[in-house]
């Protein structure tokens, strides 16, 4: 198969694509394009008009989760769990990241404290629910990296900005999450699933933004 990757290089849904054909160790072609300014040929490969969209022999696939899906269906290895029980519920798992970074979306387009509040409140429910379910780790699952760690890989990368100035959204008594965030932070296809100057375009995405993060991430506001 040729595959070519048409992406943003801040969009999340892009990094779970492009985690799992790391692990797969997939040959592909990335090609980044300006959402703001999109090339006249994308609406063809891309209804929705969103990233990531993988082109196979020049056919397109489109929405991550189902672009991941086709991958684990056509190239060595699987990222999903063989059992039908655990691969359905590793499926709500990656659908669950997708509620997270919509959260994070409100996070950082929230105009007043109360929708600010509203979102990092969310937030931290939804990190406290998967402490819960979470193993021993170091990933999702146990020793297996899965595609349930490829969503939520781009997750905790969002965190890191945050926490840089004191937007904590996992609250610390959450020991489960801490360590698999850790070993995501750690593993080479998550690390190499953004270009080196990603966090200078995301803090300049979200002070664009001009809400309360933004504020805060320059100054201007202190988190109450």
């Amino acid at each position: 198969m040729m595959l070519k990757l048409i992406s943003h290089p801040l969009c999340p849904y892009v990094q779970r694509a492009v985690i799992a054909l790391a692990e797969k160790g997939a040959r592909y072609e990335r090609i980044d394009i300006d959402l703001a300014d999109k090339p006249a040929w994308f609406s063809a490969v891309s209804p929705l008009g969103k990233t990531p969209v993988l082109l196979v022999d020049g056919q397109p696939v489109f929405e991550s989760s189902v672009i991941c899906e086709y991958l684990d269906d056509t190239v060595a290895p699987r990222l999903h769990p063989e059992n039908d029980l655990a691969r359905a519920r590793h499926r709500g798992w990656v659908e669950f990241a997708s509620s997270v970074l919509n959260t994070i979306g409100s996070l950082y387009s929230a105009q007043d404290g109360a929708a600010f509040d509203t979102a990092l409140g969310l937030l931290r429910e939804r990190f406290a629910f998967l402490e819960t379910v979470l193993g021993e780790g170091p990933y999702f699952g146990g020793l297996e990296f899965s595609l349930v760690d490829a969503a939520f890989g781009p997750v905790f990368r969002y965190l890191d900005l945050f926490d840089a100035h004191g937007v904590h959204c996992v609250p610390p008594e959450l020991r489960k999450v801490a360590t698999w965030r850790r070993a995501l932070a750690a593993r080479p296809s998550v690390v190499d699933a953004v270009a080196g100057d990603y966090p200078e375009r995301l803090r300049a995405f979200i002070l664009r933004r001009g809400g309360v993060l933004a504020q805060i991430l320059s100054g201007e506001a202190a988190l109450a």
